[in-house]
């Protein structure tokens, strides 16, 4: 009783100190509205800096959070790509800052127009536990690059990276330019119900909705990263050796604990034997084993491993065909498994799977694999593995995912110089690169005229000759 009495005060006083953050840097924005590029260069700078320097405590942090993750994979999927993100938005902010000519139609002129691009004011980021340092620095990167104040509330599955990451970013920042939030759920909705300028959320549908209301009523615009069943097309006539080798990279890395993971594969029937198969194979020449193996990522948390477990065996309830890729798991290193006869019923058709689970769909004729995936919510990722080029086009044509891959997974993630985001269920708006500068930026349309003023000419009263003109030159 007196812990529980104790969470709820310190609960409280975190969520009373989150009005004064935003406060302080509500002001600090409005003293500095419009940050030279050299300035926003500096910042992003300094952050490069601080995650080279510090990257072998982060990557100590993140495996420590998760009872093991490999160095090398934090450096492949969060350290590396935060980087090259950084150093990419650093070359062209000022490219990116520079208002943009507009064309003046004959009727309005003489008169220019452009483009400016003004920060928002102050954004705000809420940061998932699976990539907790990717997840926040590159919403970070963008908002920095278009002159914002910004407040992160970290994940808190992940206490050590979190707690890391607001002491690192304490070191270069001020808190009225960059903060972090830790706390609890009730922290979380406190955050989502301040009057950002923006809102990024990166997260499961389910909260994404609350966030979304949450933010409705400050009218506060949202970008919303939520994942969803992300498929894999086998083709008819692919090696399965190759699309094989590539779903298994994309479903191991982070034990599938990966927003765009491939979560289902659709596979040609008379090709799922060979699949399962090749898949096995691919699975295990990563990971010989999983016995004290450094290489393979557990599961966040015993919650996370119950409810991957509980799809399990509802599946196998059901009637569903267990495959398990390795005889057992290790504390929470959770085997790969692959899962055969699946049908709607199963919890594991019907959420987002975010683990080492792998349903098997099977399909007569590629229309079938279409209709299956235009039967369900938008996915954020689509993968389709086949070299047939006119078929790769009706893939491109005839769905609808936030991104997509043809012949690999999860790498379109990783590139800069295109949008991420999510469609319909799975999200809503883009980041990263350009359009990550573009989603923390206000396009302001800037008409301007001088001295002399063509527009007097149909100024009322009506009726006059010169209007008549005008409106016999201009409406055809």
């Amino acid at each position: 009783m007196v812990a529980d009495i104790a969470y709820l005060q310190h609960s409280q006083q975190q969520i009373t100190q989150l009005d004064d953050l935003f406060s302080r840097q509500r002001a600090a924005f409005r003293a500095n509205p419009m940050p030279a590029a050299e300035q926003r260069m500096q910042w992003l700078n300094a952050l490069r800096e601080l995650l080279l320097s510090e990257q072998a405590a982060l990557i100590q942090a993140i495996s420590q959070d998760f009872s093991n993750r490999a160095a090398e994979e934090t450096l492949l999927a969060e350290i590396m790509p935060s980087v090259q993100g950084i150093h990419y938005a650093h070359k062209r902010i000022k490219k990116w800052m520079k208002p943009s000519r507009r064309a003046v139609g004959l009727a309005f002129q003489p008169a220019s127009a452009k483009v400016v691009y003004q920060p928002l004011g102050v954004v705000g980021v809420i940061v998932p536990w699976n990539y907790p340092l990717f997840l926040a620095v590159g919403p970070l990167v963008g908002a920095l690059a278009a002159g914002n104040r910004v407040m992160i509330k970290m994940s808190e599955s992940t206490p050590a990276t979190s707690q890391l990451f607001k002491d690192l970013l304490a070191r270069i920042f001020p808190e009225d330019l960059v903060a972090v939030v830790l706390g609890e759920a009730e922290v979380g909705m406190a955050f989502s119900k301040l009057p950002f300028d923006h809102l990024l959320f990166t997260g499961a549908t389910s909260i994404g909705k609350h966030v979304m209301r949450a933010a409705a009523e400050n009218l506060t615009p949202v970008t919303l990263e939520l994942g969803g069943k992300s498929p894999a097309i086998v083709s008819a006539e692919v090696p399965l050796s190759d699309a094989a080798e590539r779903i298994a990279f994309g479903k191991t890395m982070n034990a599938g604990q990966t927003c765009v993971a491939p979560d289902y594969v659709l596979v040609p029937k008379d090709r799922v034997e060979g699949f399962v198969a090749a898949y096995r194979q691919a699975v295990q020449s990563f990971y010989p084993t999983l016995k004290d193996n450094p290489d393979y990522t557990a599961i966040i948390n015993e919650r996370q491993l119950q409810r991957l477990q509980s799809y399990l065996s509802d599946a196998e309830s059901k009637g569903a065909k267990l495959i398990p890729l390795f005889a057992e798991g290790q504390g929470r290193r959770m085997p790969q498994t692959v899962l055969l006869n699946v049908s709607d019923e199963m919890k594991i058709m019907q959420d987002e799977i975010f683990g080492p689970l792998l349903p098997i769909v099977p399909y007569e004729r590629i229309e079938e694999a279409f209709a299956y995936i235009n039967d369900r919510p938008r996915p954020l990722a689509l993968y389709y593995f086949g070299y047939n080029k006119g078929e790769q086009q009706r893939v491109l044509h005839e769905t609808h995912a936030g991104g997509v891959c043809l012949n690999d997974t999860l790498l379109h993630v990783a590139q800069d110089d295109m949008p991420f985001g999510g469609v319909g269920p799975s999200g809503m708006g883009h980041y990263h690169g350009h359009e990550g500068f573009l989603t923390f930026s206000k396009a302001k349309g800037v008409f301007i005229k001088q001295r002399f003023n063509a527009a007097k000419l149909i100024y009322p009263p009506y009726g006059k000759a010169l209007q008549k003109l005008v409106y016999k030159l201009f409406i055809r």
